[in-house]
């Protein structure tokens, strides 16, 4: 158990790493991204296959596994879709200028907070590791 824990830690924080030096080339992280995803899929198809899985079985199979875990909804249309259509936000095309430009003030000034506590965060961090 504790080796288990030791190795979900490692790679807890080299994704955070690898992560962090990728967002800065994000064309790269895409492609990156992109290709980890097709051979993902790929071994799952091919898994799939070695195992005779036929067509039926493998959409009743991943239709349990999407219900169960709450991932159907989700992936086919999109948390931000379902949200918007909850509280009768307009589509994007039917918005005014003025309203996405609102919107995107709202979110530069939430980036900015954010940015602030970031580094009155870093400033405690670095605070209570020198005591």
């Amino acid at each position: 158990m504790v080796l288990i824990k030791k190795i979900v830690k490692f790679f807890d924080r080299l994704e955070d790493k690898i992560r962090g030096k990728l967002s800065h080339y994000p064309i790269l992280y895409g492609f990156i991204g992109g290709i980890g995803i097709v051979l993902f899929w790929r071994g799952v198809w091919h898994t799939a296959d070695d195992l005779n899985i036929g067509s039926v079985t493998s959409l009743v199979i991943a239709v349990t596994i999407l219900l169960v875990t709450g991932v159907f909804v989700s992936a086919f249309i999109g948390n931000r879709l379902i949200i918007s259509g909850l509280i009768g936000e307009k589509k994007l095309e039917e918005k005014e200028m003025k309203d996405i430009e609102t919107e995107e003030t709202q979110l530069k000034n939430l980036q900015s907070t954010l940015s602030r506590l970031e580094k009155k965060l870093e400033h405690l961090d670095t605070d209570v590791h020198k005591k």
